[in-house]
């Protein structure tokens, strides 16, 4: 009997990655899924690392860098917000 194919672990990890850019905020939700969808694969790994890093601040903080009222003090996650704006 045939073993079933896995999918891509690049796919399963896009996939995680869309997950965690569902937020509590609609606005987040929008920039950052049509952001990962739109570009998430041109990433190198330090962009994705730093994305990564972005997903892991809480809303409220992610929206005020998003809607260019702050930035981040990380030049990575400078360079992200400022593609993502």
């Amino acid at each position: 009997m045939d073993e079933p194919l896995l999918s891509d672990p690049d796919d399963r990890d896009f996939s995680r990655l869309r997950w965690r850019c569902r937020r509590g905020m609609l606005e987040l939700d929008l920039l950052l899924g049509r952001f990962v969808n739109d570009h998430y694969r041109e990433l190198d790994g330090a962009g994705r690392a730093a994305l990564s890093r972005l997903l892991d601040m809480p809303d409220s903080e992610l929206l005020t860098c998003l809607q260019g009222q702050a930035d981040p003090a990380d030049p990575e996650l400078l360079s992200l917000v400022q593609r993502l704006r």
